[in-house]
């Protein structure tokens, strides 16, 4: 199971060429792709119009998701201080709700954020760059 971040999604929804499309499908061929309430939000709150939000909520109603637990919210906490207490900054606390939930789901997650290879040196979060890179 791959667990698609917000990073991703942003490209795959400008994607003009159909370039990173057929890149995401070559990537997730036979897996199934899911989502989080964080991405959910986080694309919603992107809309740049009414007609905007109305396609993306429709579609974003269609997708799968994977669902936070009683014990996300402070076990991302606790990602978020441990990466604190070794002098390491994640520019959110969204982005270790994310991870958690992925850790939590045994999902590899998908992304472009350099946030998550940073949590990744505090748990052991199976993540990989989409497209394949490095920071």
């Amino acid at each position: 199971m791959i667990l698609v971040d917000t990073s991703v999604w942003i490209d795959l929804l400008r994607d003009r060429t159909g370039d990173v499309v057929q890149a995401f499908e070559r990537k997730t061929h036979g897996e199934t792709s899911v989502l989080c309430r964080f991405t959910q939000l986080e694309l919603l709150q992107g809309a740049k119009s009414e007609e905007d939000w109305k396609l993306l909520d429709g579609h974003l109603l269609s997708q799968l998701y994977l669902e936070a637990t009683e014990r996300t919210w402070s076990d991302a906490a606790r990602i978020f201080f441990e990466l604190r207490r070794k002098g390491i900054t994640v520019r959110s606390s969204v982005d270790c709700c994310i991870a958690q939930i992925a850790l939590e789901h045994d999902a590899i997650l998908l992304h472009k954020d350099a946030d998550f290879d940073r949590i990744a040196s505090v748990r052991p979060l199976r993540s990989e760059w989409f497209p394949e890179q490095t920071v």
